[in-house]
């Protein structure tokens, strides 16, 4: 795979998919489909690599984490995880107080 356009590589560090694969389309020509599978395939690799040319415009965050873009919020990780975890401690005591009622 051809490495992607620094704009391409910018959007994707700041979390924006969607603008990641449009400006892949724009740049490349490709349709959705393509297009959205080569992001998704940069994703899955890690952190997408400019070429030689391209890597002083690539906003590079050393941390592993996306960059955010102003007044973007971080989004939490594991609520999902915590919600599912209450739920199931919320069962368990339901239970627990219909069997000893």
């Amino acid at each position: 795979m051809d490495p992607l356009p620094a704009d391409v590589i910018a959007a994707l560090q700041r979390g924006n998919k969607i603008e990641a694969i449009k400006r892949l389309r724009q740049a490349s020509g490709l349709g959705l489909k393509e297009a959205k599978d080569a992001v998704e395939a940069a994703e899955a690799a890690g952190l997408p690599h400019a070429g030689a040319d391209a890597g002083a415009n690539a906003e590079t965050s050393f941390t592993g984490r996306a960059s955010l873009a102003p007044g973007e919020v971080p989004r939490r990780r594991g609520s999902l995880a915590r919600l599912l975890l209450a739920a199931l401690v919320a069962a368990a005591v339901l239970v627990a107080w219909f069997q000893f009622r």
